[in-house]
């Protein structure tokens, strides 16, 4: 005992940088290829690229935490980490004011799905007015929430791309509103090549990004030259690969 109270006062004497400090870094993703079994997927394979690139001392790990209340603790300020995966536009940031962001370390960008039997066609005036169209419950679509409206589709919502996609294979739903990368690993796991079909959504691409809370600086500083690196490096692209 008298050994061990030595270290523990030299252990509390250290700077903050000299202990281990792990940033949690939120999803509310729960769909491949982003997560998949809670385990692996893209957002595993980007704490994993952190975790190698990040300053000795400091570690990331992922948690999961529905969006309503991801949003709800970024708003009152309770939120104790960083988010990945999202975009100023989803959270009414266009001015980049509210939080600070990195820039994407990875592009995506929305299609409409629909069975090859039974294709929709978005040029055909009126051809898509009352037809059922699956999006995620809670989830705001800026540029397409307004193309849905106009173009007279019936909204159903799901917990997840996977589950609208499923109800879409099933034909329980004509078409589905997904991430293309979401789409093109669903066809690729159930061997569905030919029996979908595609047409991109208007709207700008989905950037994927960091999202760190005001005021957090130092977690900022850290991520940001990890990610500058991220985007354009050989060992990530071959990463995402495996998934398309």
């Amino acid at each position: 005992m008298k050994f061990l109270l030595p270290l523990l006062s030299l252990l509390f004497a250290l700077p903050p940088a000299a202990r281990a400090d792990t940033i949690t870094v939120y999803t509310s993703a729960n769909f491949a290829p982003l997560v998949i079994d809670g385990s692996r997927g893209i957002y595993h394979d980007a704490i994993d690229y952190l975790n190698k690139q990040a300053p000795q001392g400091t570690s990331f790990r992922l948690a999961y935490l529905p969006r309503k209340r991801l949003q709800m603790r970024l708003e009152d300020g309770t939120l104790d980490g960083i988010v990945i995966g999202m975009m100023p536009q989803w959270f009414d940031d266009i001015a980049q004011k509210k939080y600070l962001w990195t820039m994407p370390f990875a592009v995506d960008r929305f299609v409409l799905v629909s069975r090859t039997e039974r294709p929709l066609q978005p040029d055909v005036p009126g051809s898509l007015s009352g037809k059922s169209i699956g999006l995620t419950l809670g989830y705001v679509y800026p540029g397409i929430d307004e193309w849905i409206q106009r173009h007279g589709l019936v909204r159903q919502d799901a917990m997840s791309e996977e589950i609208n996609l499923e109800k879409l294979r099933r034909g329980r739903i004509d078409c589905v509103a997904v991430s293309e990368s979401v789409a093109r690993y669903f066809v690729r796991l159930h061997s569905l090549n030919g029996s979908l079909t595609f047409v991109d959504l208007p709207g700008r691409a989905t950037e994927r990004r960091f999202l760190v809370p005001l005021g957090r600086n130092d977690l900022y500083d850290t991520l940001l030259p990890i990610v500058k690196r991220m985007r354009d490096d050989p060992q990530w692209l071959r990463a995402t690969a495996r998934y398309q």
